[in-house]
């Protein structure tokens, strides 16, 4: 069995422009804030130690209003702009084809991914699509990863399994879990640690086409 895992902003979906607009409606509407640009906002969620609040409003805690603010006009707002990037319909459509096994795991709400990717036609091929409100602990723990390889019945040794994530978080679950971590550097951010560094999406087609020796975990 190969298994794949992705994260889901910055890895499958470009959704940089509307996570920005909604963090600058945020601003505006409770903190009377000017707005951020995407760039600055894409590399403040990618940075390994942050604070969210601090560097999107201003204020040491992300207060409630402020994430029930961002949450219901995200609602909205995810599907507007978001876009798969180059190569990820195909290489999705490969994987299906080899009988690989699919799943996301994003440290967002899991209903903002779903509803990306029912938008956008492919919600139906993952098989599990987890967020952190089904888990104690977000990436960078491992406890995503294991939920969804438990529930596959995984098998180090005789399985392959891959995390492909744009964030050290991801490559920091994926070596906790066990598993290889694929950098992908057409994401939120083009350098990160991982087992592999991969510009293309179809290079994961090569990874998982070896003699598993390297993904068995």
């Amino acid at each position: 069995m190969k298994i794949v895992i992705f994260d889901m902003d910055g890895t499958l979906v470009d959704s940089g422009r509307d996570i920005t607009a909604s963090v600058n409606h945020v601003r505006k509407r409770i903190y009377e804030l000017a707005p951020l640009q995407v760039e600055y906002v894409v590399e403040a969620i990618n940075l390994d130690k942050r604070n969210l609040a601090l560097l999107f409003y201003e204020t040491p805690l992300y207060e409630l209003e402020a994430r029930q603010e961002f949450e219901n006009h995200y609602h909205n707002q995810c599907i507007q702009t978001s876009r798969l990037y180059e190569g990820i319909a195909e290489l999705l459509e490969n994987l299906v084809h080899r009988s690989t096994r699919l799943s996301v795991a994003t440290n967002a709400p899991a209903r903002f991914a779903k509803r990306m990717l029912s938008h956008l036609g492919l919600e139906t091929i993952f098989d599990r699509i987890i967020g952190s409100e089904d888990v104690s602990r977000p990436k960078p723990y491992p406890d995503m990863l294991l939920t969804l390889l438990d529930a596959y019945g995984y098998t180090p040794g005789q399985d392959q399994a891959l995390m492909v994530g744009d964030n050290d978080k991801d490559m920091k679950a994926a070596r906790r879990a066990g598993i290889p971590g694929a950098f992908a550097t057409w994401g939120f951010s083009e350098m990160g640690a991982g087992d592999y560094s991969i510009s293309r999406p179809d290079e994961i087609l090569q990874l998982l086409s070896g003699d598993g020796a390297s993904l068995s975990g």
